[in-house]
């Protein structure tokens, strides 16, 4: 048991200098450019889908979040907040770096992001527009406190998120390493091998809007644990904040379950065609 917290916290030590540097660069990019961000989302008008997820992409915090606030306020599309939600992967990109995952390898991760995020977007505006359904709504103002700091210079902010990202990252890897030491990573990673129900598996766990979330299905597939396809399904549909803050500020449930369920299917669809795609690859 000592052993394995000792392993661990060596494990997790390794990677606090990067994770604090990337940390260190995001908030940069959100004091610097998050309010220009927002409003070309607004702006966007038709080709919402593809700025949404461009910009999902951008590690800035509370950015779904804030788009989910946008939809509520009828300020941008259904098809350009999923994209941002299926682009959005919480703390994924900053522990890829500080884990020193090859760049062709996060690079593709984000490319498959973009792509999905894109064609779900702009299928869902599609099958809107055909319908005729339209929203107007009071645009809400929108700071996820409980997600990042909005007060503060960068240089507090990025310790603090590092602090609270790096002892997350330390008891899952306790808990990883202790389920390996009593089970062999053979028999956990033949439930995530099962085609669709392991994807389906990792989607439900990439829904819950909290950062552990993504720090567990990073550490699974960085272990060797999780293969692509998964991977993939649970961090398409890891909004972050995202689907919190929607069912928080906007009062149609009925909608809000029917983003939910779409973002779900899309992962899992999504994900398991993926998986087969880059078997080998990533």
């Amino acid at each position: 048991m000592l052993d394995t917290i000792l392993d661990s916290l060596v494990d997790t030590g390794k990677i606090l200098p990067i994770l604090f540097l990337t940390y260190l660069l995001m908030e940069y990019l959100e004091h610097h450019a998050g309010g220009k961000a927002a409003r070309l989302l607004q702006r966007a008008r038709g080709a919402g889908p593809f700025f949404g997820a461009l910009l999902g992409l951008v590690p800035q915090c509370g950015f779904s979040g804030a788009a989910a606030s946008f939809y509520a306020g009828g300020a941008i599309t259904a098809g350009t907040l999923l994209a941002v939600f299926l682009a959005t992967s919480d703390e994924m990109l900053p522990i890829l770096i500080s884990a020193q995952v090859p760049g062709k390898t996060v690079l593709t991760i984000l490319g498959v992001k973009l792509v999905c995020g894109v064609l779900v977007g702009f299928l869902v505006d599609f099958f809107l527009r055909l319908r005729h359904v339209g929203r107007h709504r009071e645009i809400h103002e929108f700071c996820e406190r409980e997600h990042c700091s909005c007060d503060g210079g960068i240089l507090r902010s990025a310790l603090r998120h590092t602090v609270k990202i790096i002892l997350l990252i330390f008891a899952v890897t306790v808990l990883l390493n202790l389920v390996f030491l009593y089970l062999p990573k053979e028999r956990i990673a033949a439930v995530w091998s099962v085609p669709v129900l392991g994807e389906l598996l990792a989607a439900i766990v990439g829904l819950l809007p909290n950062c552990a979330a993504s720090v567990m299905i990073t550490d699974l597939y960085l272990s060797g644990v999780m293969g692509p396809g998964p991977m993939l399904a649970g961090l398409l549909v890891n909004a972050g904040v995202g689907l919190l803050v929607l069912f928080r500020v906007n009062r149609n449930r009925r909608e809000n379950l029917a983003i939910g369920g779409t973002l779900l299917l899309s992962g899992v669809i999504l994900g398991t065609i993926c998986g087969l795609l880059f078997t080998g690859i990533l």
